[in-house]
């Protein structure tokens, strides 16, 4: 793990309740302080709010409440060191609006007189049921010790969590030219993007990029020479110099406009108008810019730049997503299928040297094409059609299979038992689960993801069996579905688009008995 985990704040408000014992609230508020102090998690206080630095008036949380908000925190973690003051946590977490996290410290054996001093995990219990009521989403985390492995793993997943929260909520995506004619199933809805969820677009057009190529060029020529020379060192360049300095010049006004418009990610048009003004496929820019960080997704996808803004922020930017379609089946394997894209996805999850050629449906360079290193993937889409959004997550790893061109992997599904790592994978899907994002009276809060399941979905499964038929989702004959594909490492990927209070995105490692009270916020 990289240190991104770091740039995320949470408040921590540890609570007790009065009639159980105070000084052991105190003594595990404290052993928990000094646990997160090794595990260098960026925490915000309240030790100077009352002389115990607990959770249990209201003066004193309004007072906290206060500060949490001056100190812009991205996520509430509300040690119990006993029972805990149920209505104050709630409150607190309703007026603050972040991603919650319960825990309490697993109960040592009751007192030779019978006596019990905490009662932990029956308070996390009514917390929880409170907050219920007061309609807030949280994620419970098991009841343990601090040494036990579920409290670090607990603890990282939350601030993957809070991550993803604080990029859904801040999400503006720069817009190069409308969508390509023919890619219908691209098309979204950008007013219902902003009122439901905020998510902002920044539509600008094809001019205006050829005219910040030519000032990149004329600008920053040592920038673009830098870009050329990362080419040649890190890529087959077949392709001329000539076009290859129009790579670099796309990759770099690309780059330019994003922080122009204060823009998370970019999404194209790629084909065919652009081809007339600059010789070039995107592809191979869109590349370096993945790499990099900057999610760039292909045919104005707008979709699909929000489901890979969730899913790197998951893995706090320490993985890249690949931006793939489902596109054909296994020529002998029955439960393979072809990841596969022009080229967008970045170097680094390539196999092989890649190479920057012409791609597999077009005639102008400027593609790129390599295997992508085989492992464990998780599969995510966030897609939406009549006012109804949801997110689809699944498992596959990378097997062998033919070449093609493009940038691609040869997949198979996993099924449920064998992630658990008890068997073969079933017939030909991964479990794809889709569940439905609910829009909440504030919009901040927007997306929610639930524990209900719509069970594993299948390509023989079409419209109207609750498989929506359309890009994002499994559909029937062979029709490509697109996905983000994220190498799992190490483990956390399939809690973390879910509703235990994760999002299932990237770097995974099994999971504990996790358990949601409620549905977690914002991809969790």
């Amino acid at each position: 793990m990289g240190e991104g985990y770091k740039k995320v704040k949470i408040g921590m408000a540890p609570t007790r309740r009065s009639i159980f014992s105070a000084p052991d609230a105190v003594k595990y508020a404290n052993l928990t302080r000094k646990k997160l102090d090794e595990l260098g998690v960026n925490y915000v206080d309240i030790t100077d709010i009352n002389e115990e630095g607990l959770l249990y008036d209201d003066e004193d949380r309004k007072k906290i409440a206060q500060k949490f908000k001056d100190e812009k925190i991205d996520g509430l973690f509300l040690p119990h060191g006993n029972f805990g003051t149920e209505y104050e946590c709630a409150r607190l977490a309703k007026e603050l609006n972040v991603p919650v996290l319960l825990w309490g410290p697993r109960d040592e054996a009751p007192l030779e007189n019978g006596i019990r001093l905490r009662d932990t995990q029956c308070g996390l219990f009514a917390t929880g049921k409170v907050l219920r009521r007061f309609d807030v989403p949280f994620t419970y985390m098991t009841n343990c010790r601090l040494d036990d492995p579920e409290f670090k793993r607990g603890l990282f997943d939350f601030l993957a969590v809070c991550n993803v929260v604080k990029k859904f909520r801040s999400m503006r995506i720069l817009q190069i030219g409308p969508r390509p004619y023919d890619f219908w199933s691209t098309m979204c809805n950008e007013g219902e993007l902003l009122e439901k969820f905020n998510i902002q677009l920044a539509p600008i057009p094809l001019p205006e990029l050829t005219d910040a190529m030519k000032a990149a060029e004329k600008d920053e020529p040592n920038v673009v020479d830098d870009v050329v020379r990362y080419c040649h060192e890190n890529m087959t360049c077949d392709i001329s110099e000539d076009l290859l300095r129009n790579v670099a010049s796309l990759k770099v006004a690309m780059r330019n406009l994003a922080t122009k418009y204060g823009a998370s990610a970019i999404v194209i048009q790629c084909w065919n108008a652009l081809q007339g003004e600059i010789g070039i496929m995107p592809c191979a820019a869109n590349s370096l810019l993945n790499e990099e960080g900057l999610p760039v997704v292909c045919e104005t996808d707008v979709h699909g730049a929000i489901s890979q803004v969730l899913a790197e922020a998951a893995t706090f930017g320490d993985d890249h997503a690949m931006f793939a379609d489902w596109t054909v089946r296994h020529p002998t394997n029955d439960n393979g299928e072809l990841l596969q894209h022009c080229g967008p996805w970045p170097i680094s999850v390539a196999r092989e040297k890649p190479t920057i050629c012409v791609p597999v449906a077009f005639t102008h360079n400027g593609a790129v094409s390599a295997e992508a290193k085989h492992g464990k993937l998780t599969i995510m889409r966030v897609d939406g059609d009549h006012g109804e959004y949801s997110m689809l997550l699944g498992h596959a790893k990378g097997i062998d299979g033919p070449f093609t061109k493009g940038t691609y992997l040869w997949t198979r599904g996993q099924q449920p038992q064998e992630a658990r790592g008890q068997g073969r994978g079933g017939p030909l899907h991964p479990p794809l689960r889709r569940h439905p994002l609910r829009h909440r009276p504030h919009p901040v809060r927007g997306l929610q993801v639930h524990r209900r399941q719509a069970g594993p979905l299948r390509p023989d499964r079409g419209q109207g069996q609750g498989v929506p038929a359309r890009r994002g989702c499994h559909v029937r004959r062979g029709v490509g579905t697109r996905f983000h594909t994220l190498h799992e490492h190490e483990g956390r990927v399939d809690r973390e688009l879910q509703g235990t209070g994760m999002l299932t995105c990237a770097r995974t490692r099994s999971t504990s008995s996790w358990q949601a009270e409620a549905a977690t916020s914002v991809a969790t």
